[in-house]
């Protein structure tokens, strides 16, 4: 070990919460590694997961919006910022492991769906009724991108969503997520004309606050209030009890809206059409996923194919598969 990775061990037992997570007491990945001469082991998994494949894609997949044409609403990518931001500010707050915090909350997506959670419905339909995003987020990193993470990501991973994290700073992403896609969703949906701010509910705006800012920071000061010298992550029950009753409105106006997710039925139909064809017709998939089938049933390689495509490519290969070209022959000679 060398001094500037010496440092960073005792700058972390000098400045860390006793409940935090050392980078220096991590249990480790399947295949160990030497030590990085100048990262922490929770940076390097970090620097995996932004470098990774699957990270690039969450640029193109839908969080409340299908294919949105306007540039402004949020993508899974710019929801996962959002989670990160926010989450590293209750972990700095709470003196936690920022670097673990951060690692966790960039890959806590990864295995979502195109088109959201229609995606994830129709593959709970056609592949298996337990098939849920967190989990194939864990496979991404496991078994589909091989990212050999430590333990404490992989489990702040999968855990992002039913909760249950060993350490806090994994507990923290699954509030961190609550927070982010409740506020945005709701910025989103004022921005289509969906629901009109003031819709809101007013006792709820009168104790969360009026702007988009004020939720998220009463949001936030909650968690890190209630948290403060505990040794689990929880909020002050009276703001809990009014961001349960802002989902709920968001529930019953957005989330069933006809307006915002009227397109997800023929989203389905498609995403259902493109599982069916490949289970059926496997020599159609790409090389990479066909090099899977030595190993794994068919089923299961196509649902990683499906689970993995971006919005945009799984319309692409509907179009390519399904819809005619025009004839391209040669024009009539006079």
């Amino acid at each position: 070990m060398n001094q500037f990775h010496k440092w960073l061990n005792e700058r972390e037992r000098a400045s860390f919460s006793p409940f935090a997570c050392l980078s220096c007491e991590t249990e480790g990945r399947d295949f160990p590694l030497p030590p990085d001469e100048y990262r922490t082991e929770f940076q390097r998994d970090r620097d995996r997961i932004i470098h990774s494949k699957a990270f690039r894609r969450l640029s193109h997949k839908t969080q409340v919006f299908l294919s949105p044409e306007a540039d402004h609403y949020r993508t899974r990518l710019t929801h996962t910022l959002e989670v990160t931001q926010i989450a590293r500010t209750i972990a700095r707050a709470l003196r936690l492991n920022e670097d673990l915090t951060e690692a966790i909350a960039l890959g806590h997506d990864l295995g979502h769906t195109p088109f959201g959670h229609a995606g994830e419905r129709v593959l709970q339909r056609c592949y298996d009724p337990e098939f849920a995003h967190y989990k194939q987020s864990l496979r991404v990193v496991e078994k589909l991108e091989c990212l050999n993470l430590t333990k404490e990501v992989r489990d702040g991973i999968v855990c992002h969503t039913v909760g249950g994290a060993k350490t806090l700073e994994g507990q923290i992403i699954k509030e961190a997520d609550h927070i982010a896609y409740i506020n945005h969703d709701i910025d989103d949906a004022v921005r289509a004309g969906i629901i009109d701010s003031e819709d809101i509910p007013l006792d709820v705006r009168g104790v969360l606050g009026f702007t988009h800012g004020e939720r998220i920071d009463r949001m936030v000061t909650s968690v890190i209030t209630a948290s403060e010298g505990q040794p689990e992550i929880r909020w002050e029950p009276e703001i809990l009890e009014y961001t349960n009753l802002l989902h709920d409105f968001l529930y019953q106006n957005v989330y069933r809206n006809p307006a915002a997710k009227g397109e997800e039925v023929r989203a389905e139909a498609m995403l259902e059409q493109l599982f069916h064809h490949f289970v059926t017709h496997p020599e159609d998939l790409p090389a990479e996923n066909r090099a899977q089938l030595e190993t794994e049933k068919t089923d299961r390689v196509v649902c990683d194919y499906i689970s993995g495509m971006t919005d945009r490519y799984a319309v692409s290969v509907f179009r390519r598969l399904f819809i005619p070209e025009s004839w391209q022959g040669d024009r009539e000679k006079g």
